[in-house]
């Protein structure tokens, strides 16, 4: 049997997977490929036992919450710089029943900046992405920020520079015209949360997306000296991440 899906002593696992009692390269696995592809976590369960694994939908579940946030985490050191022109719009997510914000950033190529799940759409709420948004290494200081109509982003915009968030010389633009790299990029997410089946908690939610815009950007080739359509180095690249040997 191929050794990827053998189980190993505990004691020879990586940090990250010290006390599972599967391979990390098996999670990661589950993980990687509910959040790039239209796949249900019952569709990935038929999918390992024809690999000769039995798996339980919620263990995969559990896999997608515990590991999308940590593998978020350790990739933002490695993406490309953006270029300095943003392009930021929310668009909506129904968690257990309740439509909910989800804020994105993009630069003027497409390439994904950043992303913020919130219970509001209002001023404190584009003020916290604004922070978190300049706060990333791999975002080049804005020279413009494009927004949509909504009121709540020029009086966020404007606080944030007298708080130092946001450059002074940075200007903001209100044209919707100028987002429509931003709402074709949407696509991906919402397509993946319509196969979700909509969330159950926030917490859930919000942890799920991180998996789906992660690799989402690695899809998209934003990572550093690795190419866009290297799949087998793509996976390379994550393994090592979570210090799994090639």
């Amino acid at each position: 049997m191929d050794r990827f899906w053998v189980r190993e002593p505990m004691d020879i696992k990586p940090k990250a997977f010290k006390w599972k009692h599967f391979q990390g390269e098996v999670i990661l696995w589950t993980v990687r490929w509910y959040s790039k592809f239209a796949l249900s976590y019952r569709d990935l369960v038929m999918m390992a036992i024809e690999r000769g694994l039995s798996l339980v939908h919620t263990t995969i579940m559990r896999w997608v919450h515990e590991y999308a946030p940590q593998l978020k985490k350790k990739l933002m050191q490695y993406l490309k710089t953006s270029n300095n022109s943003y392009r930021i719009d929310e668009t909506y997510i129904k968690i257990k029943g309740k439509w909910q914000y989800l804020y994105r950033a993009v630069d003027s190529n497409g390439n994904t900046l950043d992303w913020m799940l919130s219970p509001n759409r209002d001023k404190d709420a584009a003020k916290r992405f604004f922070k978190k948004l300049l706060g990333n290494k791999h975002c080049k200081t804005p020279r413009v920020i494009n927004v949509d109509k909504a009121k709540s982003f020029p009086p966020a915009f404007q606080e944030s520079k007298e708080e130092n968030v946001i450059p002074e010389k940075t200007k903001l633009r209100r044209q919707k015209y100028l987002n429509n790299i931003q709402e074709q990029d949407h696509r991906f997410t919402k397509r993946r949360v319509r196969q979700s089946q909509w969330f159950q908690s926030f917490y859930t939610a919000k942890h799920t997306i991180d998996g789906y815009e992660t690799m989402h950007m690695i899809r998209k080739g934003q990572v550093k000296n690795l190419a866009q359509t290297d799949i087998a180095g793509q996976i390379k690249f994550i393994n090592k991440l979570f210090g799994i040997a090639a």
